[in-house]
């Protein structure tokens, strides 16, 4: 037996969809009665829900041969991942794909820059998540000295004509930017120290996003003025708190999809506070580029 007072100090995590399963359960000697926020249940509602939904999408898909993409870019600790476990924890397996590709090794290194990348778009049916994209030459890259200045330059100029092509042949294109707050991605980044179902997601680099945070916002400055495009839009998903992110970013999908049996739109609709378009996020940084402390991140 564990010691009393040692358990009561310990926070225990239920795994998610637990709450909402148990929430009518009938008390017994055998349960443990735990209190959770409201919120939270209605989260868990809110995303079962959708996460059907997706089921739905994704059946339709394999019957119209419907091909996606869905890039998922971001600052570190912007919630991304989380987002995307979420969006694929129900789907058949047979029918997605998620990418996250290494670091480059030397073939690729001498490739044409975005042929790793063009390797793994979806075929038919296939629902295909970049988790980073080709997008690592308009940001990472160049903040790291990964690239040269004449690189970064092409690819902004090459990366709206490849995308343009990719939507003209029928592949349906989402791009989402994750944009968390310097304070949150702290936050997130010391939880990562100290929990230790998160040990893997440290990185040298966490504390350098941190320290390289305005230069970030201006390669993101430069990479929404020059990408996004009428074909190929940007959503940006306001990520300080995961759960909404998470419940939107959905949303944001289903409603730009047709698929059968589908919920009636106005259940669909995400919230504007949370997901903006590229556009209005460009507005709001050409006001505040000189005050880096008012953008979102």
């Amino acid at each position: 037996m564990g010691n009393n007072n040692q358990d009561k100090d310990k926070k225990f995590r239920l795994a998610e969809g637990t709450a909402i399963s148990n929430k009518d359960a009938k008390q017994n000697k055998n349960r443990q009665a735990i209190w959770i926020k409201k919120w939270h249940l209605q989260y868990e509602k809110d995303l079962r829900i959708l996460q059907i939904e997706l089921m739905k999408m994704q059946q339709s898909m394999q019957t119209s041969g419907k091909r996606v993409l869905a890039i998922f870019e971001g600052r570190d600790a912007a919630g991304k991942g989380g987002t995307i476990k979420r969006i694929i924890a129900h789907l058949n397996p047979r029918r997605y794909n998620v990418v996250a590709l290494a670091k480059p090794n030397e073939t690729e290194f001498s490739q044409w820059y975005f042929q790793r990348y063009t390797a793994h778009l979806p075929t038919a049916g296939v629902f295909t998540i970049f988790d980073r994209s080709w997008y690592n030459r308009a940001m990472v890259e160049p903040v790291m000295g990964f690239c040269s200045d004449e690189q970064n330059k092409r690819f902004l100029k090459d990366v709206p004509m490849l995308e343009e092509l990719l939507v003209k042949d029928g592949i349906t294109l989402f791009k989402f930017y994750f944009s968390v707050s310097k304070n949150v991605q702290k936050e997130r980044f010391d939880a990562r120290k100290t929990d230790p179902l998160k040990q893997y997601k440290l990185s040298p680099v966490d504390n350098l996003a941190q320290k390289y945070w305005n230069e970030y916002a201006i390669r993101k400055f430069q990479m929404l003025s020059e990408t996004n495009r009428t074909m190929a839009p940007w959503t940006i998903i306001r990520s300080d708190n995961k759960k909404l992110a998470r419940i939107n970013c959905i949303k944001h999908i289903l409603s730009n999809m047709d698929y059968e049996d589908k919920l009636p739109v106005e259940e669909l609709i995400p919230d504007p506070e949370i997901v903006v378009s590229g556009i209005d996020e460009l507005h709001h940084m050409e006001l505040n580029l000189m005050s880096p402390n008012k953008l979102h991140g």
